[in-house]
């Protein structure tokens, strides 16, 4: 059996090499690095993908969350409502603004933001809700715009990991998770289902103004070289990237289908275990994508299972097995510990199991039996 990977980007790379490598030279042989065609490919080709009128690429998923945050104009002291189980970077752009972070408690069954939090969290001085399509499970986003419609306020999608997942509304139509709120960023951080060989990142808008902003803000605040028209950065995904993300966007729908066939096979193994809560398959509407594949581990002893694993050469990992109100960097008098009821239990079950495009029969047999070993 081949060696088990949490992410095996290599097996990945084989199979595209030879058009990779080709991209890659030509733009070594253009030297076109920054802005080049292969960026403005990329982003149109992207565009077309989503459905969304506008997507600008950045440097990285932080920076487009960040670069979002100041295209809407957000002032120190507007408080930003986000999830309290997620990555550290939905935060942490919030406090390097000066915005006032509002951590809220998370759904036990799809681990995305409580709407009831969201409802409870809503001050006069809320701004902004950002929601976080965690673990490739698109997030509750026709309740969540109806949320802020209702108080006037701005929704920022950090789709970072779930790039190509649907969101389906009541009506029945569906739309691109990162299109559907004001703004919606994302990573292509290597290990992401759309992942280039380095850093890069990209932002989402239907408004033709709010696009204009964000286009500036990435270069400088720069729209004619040397006229600073607003305050910027420096982000720009550069062309050796954009040139790897143009050959693995049009297989984007095949890699999240042998993601969702991996999940598939993994659940089926699972099923009837009381000590296992695995993540329900979804077979009509492709809102999850599975960045990560996540058990829950009821009654019964987590990291003992996690160190059984490793033992038998499989990786996993927990994501995330501190709160965001419990680090350091982000303690707050506001927070009690009775507020984040969810979000406590399941930093004490969640376990994510190797899930990537190249998982095959054989390695999800030994997996999955290792873990019924355990739980036997």
């Amino acid at each position: 059996m081949k060696k088990i990977q949490m992410v095996d980007l290599k097996s990945q790379y084989d199979k595209i090499k030879e058009t990779v490598n080709v991209s890659i030279q030509e733009v070594l042989d253009t030297n076109a690095y920054i802005n080049g065609p292969e960026v403005h490919k990329f982003q149109k080709s992207l565009e077309d993908y989503l459905g969304v009128k506008h997507v600008i690429p950045c440097a990285n998923g932080t920076d487009a969350l960040q670069i979002a945050m100041m295209g809407l104009g957000l002032q120190p002291g507007d408080e930003v409502i986000t999830a309290d189980f997620t990555f550290a970077a939905t935060v942490e752009v919030i406090a390097l603004l000066q915005l006032t972070p509002v951590l809220v408690d998370v759904d036990l069954y799809n681990m995305n933001i409580s709407l009831e939090a969201i409802k409870k969290a809503i001050t006069p001085k809320t701004k902004a809700i950002v929601p976080v399509h965690l673990f490739g499970r698109a997030a509750n986003m026709e309740a969540i715009m109806e949320i802020a419609a209702e108080h006037n306020l701005y929704v920022i999608e950090d789709n970072a990991q779930a790039i190509g997942a649907n969101c389906k509304f009541s009506d029945g139509t569906k739309k691109k998770a990162g299109t559907i709120g004001h703004v919606g960023a994302t990573s292509f951080f290597p290990s992401k289902n759309l992942g280039c060989y380095g850093d890069g990142g990209a932002i989402f808008t239907n408004d033709d103004a709010l696009a204009h902003t964000l286009r500036g803000i990435v270069n400088h605040g720069m729209y004619e070289r040397y006229h600073h028209d607003v305050v910027g950065v420096n982000s720009r995904l550069d062309s050796i990237q954009a040139a790897v993300l143009n050959t693995k966007l049009p297989l984007l729908d095949q890699y999240n289908q042998a993601r969702q066939a991996a999940a598939r096979k993994y659940s089926m193994a699972f099923e009837g275990n009381e000590n296992i809560i695995a993540p329900q398959i979804c077979d009509i509407c492709d809102c999850h994508v599975f960045h990560q594949y996540t058990l829950r581990i009821v009654n019964a002893d987590r990291n003992g299972l996690m160190q059984h694993l490793l033992d038998k050469g499989i990786p996993c990992a927990i994501y995330y097995p501190i709160p965001l109100h419990s680090q350091k960097a982000y303690l707050d008098d506001r927070y009690k510990e009775e507020d984040f009821p969810v979000t406590n239990q399941l930093v004490t079950e969640v376990i994510s199991l190797p899930m990537h495009t190249e998982l095959d029969d054989e390695q999800i047999k030994f997996i999955t039996d290792s873990v019924l070993e355990f739980l036997k």
